[in-house]
């Protein structure tokens, strides 16, 4: 990448790696290298931390708090996030929620929702996904029928990430059952402290705690909780999960875990030419991903929001992680056994956790097969 930065941007790089070195305490970014699911404290410190600099939501529009930074600058400053093994803020609320309520949401929505987004004081989760609506999303059974003064929802969310340390959900919900499925879809913002919200949470593979159901029984909701138009929450949708696609390609976390595995890889193995190979080929995908990301972050400072882009690079994203994680488990052998309690070693601590729990980045975000589907109709003129 450094070929193809200018000057100024090289010194804009030195200046975040400075600031970064200085703000991040030294524990969090160890918890970050030994483990994927750190505690929404962990989260909302290195929230906060940013927000004190004006960094808290790098790639919003300044007028809604953002610092104003090129595609390139929001590029740099994730990829040094990554290098200085920063903790990640809350995706849902920072990615996912706050583009979607400063696109659509009502001057209202921003001026309550936007700030505790920014500071890190507020965390949302996503209720999209259903028990027989996950990829095929418009066929979702939650109802929201109408009552004086607001909607009262009833339904089910399946897979709901950090909802349990959520303050907030966006909720898509069936508003009208008389025209096709797509188009009788609303968004909701539902407190989840409210009355008829029960919560399970939902053990994965790895034996962590990140995705719960939620019930949502009744649930009772002002008319300003609705985000749009009744019936136009399809729009909203795809223009969120166009942003959740996009950042599930973790181009920079990957680099980072690649980089790292490399280094070991040189010290131990580097004479196996199988090994070498599969370095080679892991390092090429990873070049030819950060140019497509970089490139969906030029288009959309031009007004265009991602299409096929963001599917492609959610795909090869996620494989990608799948990649590394697999070459992990054969560069460290037992090793990548070892659980991060057991061992001083931060550099093989928490693979093993990480290999397991990454089946899972091929499936949510809407499974890599409905995104090669989605590629080739609108790519490759494939129906």
């Amino acid at each position: 990448m450094d070929a193809f930065l200018t000057r100024d941007e090289r010194r804009f790089r030195e200046e975040i790696r400075d600031v970064i070195g200085r703000i991040l305490p030294p524990d969090l970014a160890r918890a970050t290298r030994r483990g994927i699911h750190l505690s929404r404290e962990q989260m909302a410190l290195w929230n906060r931390l940013l927000h004190e600099k004006g960094w808290g939501a790098h790639h919003w529009p300044v007028e809604f708090g953002g610092p104003g930074w090129t595609p390139v600058q929001r590029f740099i400053f994730e990829s040094e996030c990554a290098r200085a093994d920063a903790p990640p803020t809350s995706v849902f609320g920072l990615y996912l929620v706050g583009p979607t309520l400063y696109t659509f949401g009502t001057e209202a929505q921003k001026a309550r929702y936007l700030p505790p987004i920014l500071s890190g004081d507020e965390f949302w989760c996503q209720g999209y996904s259903e028990p027989d609506a996950g990829s095929d999303l418009a066929s979702l059974r939650t109802v929201a029928e109408r009552t004086e003064g607001g909607w009262v929802i009833t339904g089910q969310k399946a897979w709901t990430t950090e909802g349990h340390f959520a303050d907030f959900m966006i909720c898509l919900a069936r508003t009208n059952a008389a025209v096709k499925p797509q188009a009788g879809l609303s968004l909701f913002i539902i407190d989840m402290k409210s009355p008829g919200i029960t919560l399970h949470p939902v053990l994965t593979i790895d034996g962590g705690h990140s995705v719960n159901t939620v019930f949502l029984d009744g649930v009772t909701v002002p008319d300003d909780a609705l985000i749009g138009d009744v019936d136009k929450g399809w729009t909203y949708a795809k223009f969120l999960l166009a942003h959740e696609r996009t950042n599930n390609a973790q181009v920079h976390r990957s680099r980072r875990e690649f980089e790292r595995l490399k280094a070991r890889f040189t010290g131990e193995r580097r004479t196996d030419p199988g090994l070498r190979r599969r370095f080679a080929l892991v390092e090429t995908d990873l070049a030819a991903l950060e140019v497509t990301v970089l490139r969906i972050l030029i288009d959309q400072t031009q007004g265009r929001e991602p299409g096929p882009e963001a599917s492609i690079v959610k795909v090869i994203g996620s494989e990608l992680q799948q990649t590394i994680s697999e070459l992990a488990m054969d560069v460290l052998g037992e090793r990548a056994l070892e659980l991060p309690h057991d061992t001083a070693d931060d550099e093989a601590a928490g693979w093993t956790e990480r290999h397991l729990f990454r089946r899972v980045v091929t499936i949510y975000a809407g499974t890599n097969e409905i995104q090669k589907t989605i590629i080739a109709g609108t790519t490759l003129g494939l129906r």
